[in-house]
């Protein structure tokens, strides 16, 4: 039996289990934001075009969509830690790449869409064996807070990230990448090292891999209402509002600033995103639910179109530091519905699903942006997301009736 959940936040840190997860995936996403900060910079920087900075999502996003029959189902049937450590090697090698081709003074972007597409095949086992283990790791009743320092985590790590890339870019952008495979790789050897309180579900020897249980994920998510409501919810919002890729442009044409005021723009979403996760580790959300999750992402889509509209860096800085704080208030009730509702034999192929319609649509979303800009322009492109993000809560209320009423996380899992 999991022993019972420490009173405090400090007793969390001090509890193994969770303090070496934490630690963990603290260094892989330090190396992960380092990465794509430098990337996004690097594509634009060689061809000042908006719509190669929607290639490189796109690159990233197809693997997640081609393989989720099969990343899911590995989830579920091969150690998790085994896939994960297998995946973060893969991820670890395209790093090494990036870091030796920015060495070479680069003139062609091709080499480095290839180099996304496969850290998009290396990400999609990634995602889902690494987001199915919080409740291998987490005491007895301590799961949501055990989810919300995990986010305060990554949040944390997607702050210092973007700005050591910012500094790193502004000396030599191969130091940058440097220091992505430097974090990548701590992270990696700490994958070694967790420990695990329970193990997963052994899967059941009559549900043979097949098609039909590789679709498992979707259908469940399909016949859980709330669960529907609140990823589909996500995957358009991030699609038609997401602006974070087109930072470099706005930074520079929109804006007016260098390197690294760019990099403290990249750093903006996770510091706003951060102080919520801290806030959530300390206050969880525990009654609305619904109501709350609909409100953050409406204040989401107003702060996109503060950013669309302004020229003025202090004011970008701000609307970033809201926007993706009322994000992370979405990302921590999605985050806790996803493994309070799903049964451990069907995690890994859920999350699996999720992560195509989540962090796939963050990639896509990238493309999606890349390419209206190119067309429409940035300022035009980022309002137009933020107006079609608040036209989305509104008719995803009156469609989800359930999702606007429910209040309790303990409820919806009776």
């Amino acid at each position: 039996m999991a022993p019972h959940p420490p009173e405090t936040l400090r007793g969390y840190w001090a509890f193994v289990p969770v303090r070496r997860f934490l630690l963990c995936n603290f260094a892989l996403f330090l190396g992960v934001s380092m990465q794509a900060t430098t990337l996004f910079w690097q594509v634009y920087d060689i061809t000042g075009r908006e719509l190669d900075i929607g290639i490189i999502g796109l690159a990233e996003f197809i693997p997640a969509v081609a393989l989720v029959l099969v990343t899911g189902s590995v989830a579920d049937r091969v150690d998790r830690r085994f896939v994960a450590i297998a995946a973060i090697g893969l991820e670890l090698c395209v790093a090494v790449a990036l870091m030796l081709y920015a060495i070479s003074n680069p003139t062609s972007v091709l080499p480095l869409f290839g180099l996304a597409l496969v850290f998009g095949a290396a990400r999609a086992f990634h995602a889902p064996s690494i987001r199915a283990m919080p409740p291998m790791v987490a005491p007895e009743g301590g799961l949501p807070r055990t989810i919300a320092l995990s986010n305060a985590t990554w949040t944390t790590a997607v702050i210092f990230g973007p700005i050591s890339a910012g500094i790193l870019i502004s000396i030599d952008p191969w130091m940058a990448y440097a220091g992505a495979v430097i974090a990548l790789g701590v992270g990696w050897v700490g994958l070694f090292r967790l420990q695990f309180l329970r193990r997963p579900a052994a899967p059941d020897p009559a549900d043979r891999p097949s098609i039909r249980s590789a679709l498992e994920g979707l259908h469940f998510i399909r016949k859980t209402p709330v669960l529907f409501a609140a990823i589909s919810l996500d995957l358009l919002v991030v699609l038609v509002g997401g602006a974070v890729a087109l930072l470099p442009v706005i930074a520079k044409e929109q804006l007016g600033v260098g390197d690294i005021a760019y990099g403290w723009l990249r750093a903006a979403p996770g510091i706003g995103a951060a102080a919520m996760a801290l806030w959530l580790a300390v206050r969880p959300v525990q009654r609305r639910i619904g109501s709350t999750l609909l409100g953050t992402v409406a204040v989401f889509g107003a702060a996109t179109v503060v950013l669309g509209v302004t020229r003025s860096f202090w004011i970008a800085f701000v609307a970033l530091l809201v926007l993706h704080g009322a994000d992370m208030v979405s990302v921590y009730i999605r985050s806790t519905l996803v493994p309070q509702l799903t049964p451990d034999e069907k995690r890994g192929r859920v999350l699996a699903v999720e992560n195509v319609f989540i962090g796939g649509s963050n990639e896509l979303g990238a493309f999606r942006a890349g390419a209206v800009a190119q067309v429409a322009g940035v300022q035009a492109t980022v309002i137009a997301g933020g107006l079609a993000t608040l036209a989305i809560v509104g008719l995803w209320s009156v469609l989800f009736p359930s999702m606007r009423r429910a209040d309790r996380f303990e409820d919806l899992s009776d």
